[in-house]
């Protein structure tokens, strides 16, 4: 098993465990406050639409990992992709303090399409 399908396995546990942590990980670490979400920058807005920055990176170094790795397989891990971003999300509802949020939502699935446009562009540069 290669490196890149190593890394995105372990980013899959790693990412179902902060995901379904009933708090903040990193928030506990670092702000001694299992309810305080670090931000790494403000979230994006479009007019009235708020999209999680955090969810973004997140999803973006995810998903691209997980294109690498299987990109003989694009169409399934994209479905696979597509359908962890809405799930884990989707799991807020019923965690203890967690919230379901919209805003993060459209982070994690705008984290999914990014990743792939950065693919292609890379494979288009790459055959020419």
């Amino acid at each position: 098993m290669g490196f890149l399908k190593l890394s995105f396995y372990f980013s899959n546990l790693f990412l179902f465990i902060f995901y379904l942590y009933p708090g903040s990980i990193f928030g506990c670490f670092l702000y001694n406050d299992c309810n305080t979400q670090p931000k790494l920058t403000r979230d994006f807005t479009l007019d009235y639409m708020i999209i999680s920055s955090n969810h973004v990176y997140v999803f973006v170094i995810f998903s691209f990992l997980g294109i690498l790795s299987f990109k003989k397989y694009l169409k399934k891990i994209l479905y696979y992709l597509f359908l962890v971003s809405i799930f884990l999300e989707l799991m807020h509802i019923i965690i203890p303090n967690r919230g379901f949020e919209v805003a993060d939502l459209l982070g994690n699935v705008l984290g999914v399409i990014l990743s792939l446009m950065l693919y292609k562009l890379f494979t288009f540069r790459r055959s020419k």
